[in-house]
């Protein structure tokens, strides 16, 4: 179903995130290609399974791409970034300016 959701009606598809970062069955190569070369782990969370990690953090709105180090929660992406995000080369670009030291 999240396949025809996506076809079918993409503008009211729930997670942006995932909108941009999955095609229908799978995640895009050209993500997953970034996400090697940055080099870092990478931990997928749906809802339930992000405010368990981080309970923290549980009232952040999602969805959001973060960084841990030590420890510390940090905010990359926010829910509100992502309205500017329309695509997953604007993602990529701004995930990459902002781990920029």
């Amino acid at each position: 179903m999240d396949s025809v959701h996506k076809i079918v009606s993409p503008s009211t598809y729930p997670c942006q995130l995932c909108a941009v970062t999955y095609g229908l069955t799978s995640m895009r190569r050209e993500w997953r290609a970034f996400l090697d070369e940055t080099g870092l782990e990478t931990i997928f969370h749906h809802r339930p399974d992000f405010r368990a990690a981080f309970p923290h953090a549980a009232d952040w709105p999602l969805p959001l791409v973060a960084a841990e180090d030590g420890g510390q929660l940090t905010q990359l992406v926010t829910a509100a970034d992502f309205t500017a995000i329309p695509d997953l080369p604007t993602l990529i670009r701004v995930v990459r300016a902002r781990l920029a030291p």
